[in-house]
Order: C-alpha cells, then structure tokens, then sequence
C-alpha cells in the first residue's frame, strides 16, 4: 500500500500558518482589492508636470505610494500562501491570479515616474529636499532611481516594458503547476518495503538512505520522471533565459547577468569572484568526495551516494517541537529582543509546517510589512528539517526586523544579503550541537551535515551559478537551448566539480529541470555569497560577543538603507574580495580533516 500525502483539510490547524492575521475572510481581502484599484486609479492620473513641479507634490506621491504599496503587498501575501498550501484549489489560483493582475497594473502604471525620477536634474531634487523635508524620508528610494538613470527608458517605453512583465511570468507559472500541480511522482520502496511516493520533500531524504537499494531506485525513479518531460523543461527554461536577456538588452546591459546583479547594486566582479575562488578551491571539494569513498567503503561512489551521511544517523528522530528548543538555544547568543521575536514567531503560527497534498514543495520565508512573516515548510522529521527550521527563521527575523525598522520600501532589502541571515542561524545551531555533543559518533554526523553544507552551498550552488552564467551566455549568442544541450553541459560541470573519485550517473544531467531557483533570475549565486559571509560574520558573534552582535543586528534592521555591500562591510565582512569564499572553504578543509581524525576514533 502507497503511502499517501494527507489533504489540506486533514492537517491539523495548530500545524498551519495564520492566514487569518492577513485577513479574516476572503470577503475583506476582496474589499481591499477594491481599494488597491481605486488607488492605482489615482496613481494613474499622475503627471509628470504635476509630479516634478514641487518637493510637496513629489512627496504627496510617495505617500500614496505607499500606501498603495503595504496593501498590495498584503493582498500578494494572502493569494500567494493560500495558493501555495493547496496549488490545485481553482479558487485560490483565482485569487492569485486576479492579485498578480493588479500587481502588473500597478507596476505599469507607476513605471513612468521611475523615468521622470531618474531625469530630473541634481539640483532640482536638492531644492525639494530642502523645501520639503518629510521628502527626505523617501530619499533612499529616490537615489537608487536615479542610480539607475542610464538603464532607464523614457517614460512611455517604461510603461510598455512593465506592461509586458505579466506575460513574462507566465514561464514561471507553467514550470509551477507542472512539478507542483500536475507532476505524477514515482513510487519506490523505502527501507521497510513499504511503497512511497518520491516526492520533491521526500526525494532527498530517501537519498539520506543507508540502504543502497533504496537511494538508487530513488535517484533512477525520480530522475526517469523528469526525462520524460526533458524537452518541456528546456523549453520552459529556454523561454525564461530568453526573457531574461530581452529585458536585459531593453535596459541597455551587455548581459543578463550584469543587468540581474546591477538591480541589487551589486558589482558583476563578486559574481566572477565567487566563481574563480571555488575554481581555485576545487581540491577540497575533490578531498571531500575522496574521503566520502574512503569512509563510506564502496568501490564506487555514485551521484546517489553523496546525500546520505557517512556515519549512520545518530540523531534519532528530531520532532518539530524538539528542534524548535534547540533552535532557541543555538541562538540566544544573538540576545533577548532576537529569541524573544523568535518564540513569538513559533507560538503564533507563522509557520505551515508538514507537507500536503498539492503544498508546494521546499521551503521558504516571505516577509509582509503590514502583519509579520510567513514561513512554508515540509518538515521530515531530520537534521536536514531542523536546519531548515533555522534557516527560514532567520529570514523571518530579517523581514521582521528590516520592517520594523523602515518604511515599506526601505525595508524590502536586496536579494544580495537575502540568505545572511538565514545561513548565519545555521552556522550558530551547528556550533550549538557541536559543543553540547560529547558522542562521538553523533559529533561525526554533525560533522558529517556541516560538510555537507559547504558541498550543497558553497560548491553546488557556485555549479548553479556557473550552469545559469554559461546557458544564459548561450542565450546572447543565439544558440539554441534543447534538452540535449542543457544534459550536456550540466553533465560536463558535474564532473569538473565531484572530480575523478565520483561516478557521474547520466541522469545527473537532468537535475537542472528539477531546480525552481533557475527561474529566479541568476538568484543561486547569493547562496554562495551569503554563506560565505555568514561564516564569516557567526565566526565574529561567537569569538567577539556584544559588539559583533550588535553590528550583526544593525545590518539586520538595515533593510536596504545603504547598499548592500557596504550593510555588509559596517557588520565585518567585505565580498568585494575572494578572501570571505577562499577562508570559508579553508574552514571546510579544516572540518574535513577533523572528520577523518574523529572517524578513525569511532
């Protein structure tokens, strides 16, 4: 008998998110629907004569604006986690649809004021500055405009590019539905015979298997799946790399990439850094996987055998509950106000918990300015759902503190430091575990996870970014994207980065279709980068306590007040340089023989 997903209507309340503290009926979420139209109305009639004729009327915009902003924002939240629990529920994609409707009306019709923005002569913003001070509130906003002046188009070619944004999602979407709504999973055995679906949230833990049996029918299943619709997902992915690229060159950049970094005010070298420091790093990767063999005692190591840990798992069962205490712990180091918030946020619901059926697959925090964040799990019982837990929060408690701190558009920090946070609160749980674990069996597994980290961070997801970098490369060249070319280079970057110790399985090559973070528009990188940063700045919470804490919360509570790069620098860690990747991957050589000292002790 196969076991099956339970329904939406079967889980039990206290383990759903708090949808009603957005709104309390779908009729009030209507009503407010109404209003935002009103708004944008009004928003629409604005003129660039009126606008730029005084610091008051500029002023007056950015009010409504704003006021228009923290609606739609909270509208965007109540349709997208609705939907996200239930992607079949015709009335939810309803709901989102009409809000994604609104969204592009509002980015349309607010496009031009970007253009007349971005033009208006130095000296006259400095006058309305002075003229008009509440003005100066929004100054952040206006500057990062006018940073952009040279890759902003006039106003009516502005309203025609945000006009096309909706189409462009559809892309998206389509990929959504399909692995999420409509995907029919492969069923295989796991260690009890019992048949189970292979499901997105249940594929890596039965990778983590120790029965051979099962990570391998596991990995040929699942993968089997996806080859079937190979020609789909290229297509799917080509559309995306190809819009990509259109808004790129309408905006006047050389490339996707630079147009994705430049957004984020984030110079395009940190994304050539990252790769080159890992290139120059690859040995530890290949060390890695050497002693993973060695550990392991297989005369070959295989693609399906890099997930499961090399020492028998030796946590037991982690409960939700239980991983909620020791994620309380880990991170007292951070202070009161921080825990304090972090209780608030497991006691209140801002988190849906287990996996459904028809719930997206993975994890994620999103941030809402007007109520306090949400936070989409799939927890597994596992060492992997604990860190999860940890990392979702901490984007939780960046959104929180970022809103608290900041007005609605300053507090929507960049993409850039996005994952700081989150992968901070990982780095402490795992020193928290580390130093209250005296087995060593159970140290090695840690261990054993915290390797695995640096391999699934810093390395794979440098491998995304390099995939993302070279397909869209591909993409401004005109050659075609297909399934076969798509296979083939991913392939071909596996076995540059597993090394000669790894027998790179043909599926491998079509792991690519299975990674929604493709479609986030050179997105993976920050993973990378943040990780890198997070060492380094968890490194500096622990060794130097009370001021490194106090500069880590003020980054937090930054939003996106300075450049990212700079928010960075003002808390200890600059990712201009290689130095942050190239000592973390040291860190990850370190650990690596620690490993291998520690198992020859058990």
């Amino acid at each position: 008998m196969v076991k099956d997903l339970l329904k939406r209507s079967e889980i039990a309340r206290e383990d759903t998110w708090a949808i009603e503290d957005l709104y309390a009926s779908t009729e009030l979420f209507l009503e407010d629907v109404k209003k935002l139209e009103q708004m944008v109305e009004r928003l629409k009639d604005v003129t660039e004569e009126y606008l730029t004729e005084s610091g008051a009327h500029l002023l007056e915009y950015f009010q409504e604006l704003e006021k228009a902003t923290i609606i739609l924002e909270q509208g965007l939240c109540y349709s997208e986690r609705s939907v996200d629990v239930d992607t079949g529920n015709d009335q939810y994609q309803l709901l989102s649809g009409k809000m994604v409707g609104l969204y592009h009306k509002f980015v349309t019709v607010t496009a031009p004021v970007d253009s007349w923005v971005a033009s208006m002569e130095e000296e006259k913003i400095q006058k309305f500055y002075q003229e008009t001070p509440a003005l100066m509130e929004y100054q952040v906003t206006i500057d990062d405009l006018r940073r952009l002046k040279d890759h902003t188009l006039s106003s009516e070619q502005e309203e025609l590019l945000a006009s096309s944004r909706e189409m462009g999602t559809a892309v998206e979407k389509a990929y959504s539905l399909l692995t999420d709504a409509d995907f029919e999973y492969p069923t295989v055995k796991d260690e009890a015979g019992e048949l189970v679906k292979a499901s997105t949230g249940r594929f890596v833990p039965l990778l983590e298997s120790q029965d051979h049996k099962v990570r391998k029918d596991a990995f040929f299943a699942y993968y089997a799946r996806y080859e079937q619709y190979k020609n789909t997902f290229a297509s799917l992915y080509e559309g995306k790399a190809k819009s990509n690229f259109f808004y790129a060159k309408a905006r006047k950049y050389d490339s996707s990439m630079e147009a994705a970094v430049d957004a984020n005010n984030v110079p395009k070298e940190v994304y050539y850094n990252l790769i080159e420091a890992v290139h120059e790093n690859m040995h530890y990767m290949h060390e890695y996987m050497s002693l993973r063999k060695k550990l392991m005692g297989v005369d070959e190591l295989h693609m399906y055998d890099v997930y499961v840990p090399i020492v028998p798992k030796e946590t037991g069962e982690i409960t939700y509950a239980k991983a909620q205490e020791e994620i309380v712990q880990a991170l007292k180091v951070l202070g009161d106000d921080y825990v304090g918030m972090l209780k608030e946020g497991f006691a209140n619901r801002w988190i849906d918990k287990y996996e459904n059926e028809g719930k997206r697959s993975g994890a994620y925090s999103a941030g809402c300015y007007s109520v306090h964040p949400y936070v989409l799990m799939n927890y597994q019982y596992n060492l992997d759902s604990e860190f999860t837990l940890a990392h979702e929060m901490g984007h939780a408690l960046h959104s929180y503190y970022s809103a608290k701190n900041n007005n609605v558009f300053d507090s929507q920090y960049k993409i850039f430091v996005a994952e700081v946070a989150s992968t901070c609160n990982e780095a402490l749980l795992m020193d928290y575990l580390l130093k209250h674990t005296e087995d060593k069996k159970k140290k090695a597994y840690l261990i054993n996870h915290f390797l695995h980290q640096f391999r699934s961070t810093l390395y794979r997801q440098t491998m995304f970014a390099e995939f993302e970098l070279l397909t869209h490369e591909m993409v401004e060249k005109g050659r075609p994207l297909t399934a076969e070319s798509l296979k083939k280079l991913y392939y071909d970057l596996n076995v540059q980065y597993y090394g000669e110790d790894v027998v790179v399985d043909e599926e491998i090559a079509i792991e690519w279709a299975r990674i929604p973070h493709f479609y986030y528009n050179f997105y993976v990188y920050q993973y990378a980068t943040s990780f890198a940063a997070s060492m380094a700045l968890s490194k500096k919470i622990l060794k130097d306590g009370q001021p490194a804490v106090e500069r880590y919360l003020q980054f937090l509570k930054g939003g996106c007040s300075k450049e990212p790069i700079e928010l960075l620098k003002d808390a200890g860690v600059d990712m201009t340089t290689k130095e942050p990747v190239c000592e973390a991957l040291k860190m990850f050589g370190g650990l690596l023989k620690e490993m291998e000292e520690l198992y020859s002790q058990i």
